[in-house]
């Protein structure tokens, strides 16, 4: 199996050692450096041949070290580069003949190509490319839009974060979650931002492209920390509730 390059110093994702892994040991790994990539997202990677883990007599999957590397690369190629994922696969394939692939030139959000198709967690994806990366029907989609936890954008496609939500949405429907019941999740999320969004609006309005640079890296910022104190407080009600 391929051995992946990590990314230079600080960017590698730690990995289980030489031993097995099951598909949620997997996904622990991978949130130390991904934290919005799912169980629905590394399945679809593996039917889009990224990668290929080995299964025991009853079906279960089992990741070497080095499929987890190659998870990782896909996932930071996407994240760093915008590449599609046929590309990626393409320069995996020929690492693996032992030649030396061309550099992927850096990318941006919404650059032209196929990406809206052939790679959910580009900038902007498809409804047909949303659905198949998400796993999940035509009713699903336009149930979880009514509820406000997915948006269409103008031109009818989506931003690359509908890919996650849908993922996530889906991984708590079966717990018995409904959407209708993360409608307050929403709400929430929509204070946070305006929150966000209050901090950093004298800094997005700046003459200085510098400055409204440096709006969106503080946006960034901000909105990682409101997602971890989210998360903290929602772990301090469990453990008062569930002692």
């Amino acid at each position: 199996m391929l051995h992946t390059p990590r990314g230079g110093a600080g960017s590698g994702t730690a990995t289980a050692g030489s031993r097995s892994m099951s598909i949620g040991t997997v996904l622990n790994v991978l949130r130390e450096e991904f934290p919005e990539v799912t169980i629905s997202k590394i399945r679809f990677l593996e039917s889009e041949g990224l990668v290929e883990p080995q299964r025991t007599p009853s079906g279960y999957r089992k990741f070497s070290a080095d499929d987890v590397e190659r998870l990782a690369h896909v996932l930071r190629m996407q994240r760093d580069h915008y590449l599609p994922l046929k590309v990626i696969k393409e320069q995996l394939d020929a690492l693996e003949r032992g030649e030396t692939p061309s550099a992927p030139a850096p990318g941006k959000p919404g650059d032209a190509g196929d990406e809206s198709e052939s790679a959910p967690t580009a900038a902007r994806v498809g409804r047909d490319a949303l659905l198949a990366a998400a796993g999940i029907d035509e009713g699903d989609l336009v149930e979880w839009e009514s509820y406000g936890l997915i948006a269409p954008l103008p031109d009818g496609g989506y931003d690359a974060t509908a890919v996650s939500v849908a993922e996530l949405v889906g991984e708590l429907g079966r717990f018995g979650i409904e959407p209708r019941h993360l409608r307050v999740m929403r709400a929430a999320a929509d204070r946070e931002a305006g929150l966000v969004d209050s901090v950093v609006a004298p800094l997005k309005v700046h003459r200085n492209p510098q400055t409204r640079a440096l709006a969106q890296a503080r946006a960034k910022e901000l909105a990682g920390l409101t997602v971890r104190l989210h998360a903290a407080l929602v772990q301090t009600a469990l453990g008062v509730r569930l002692p």
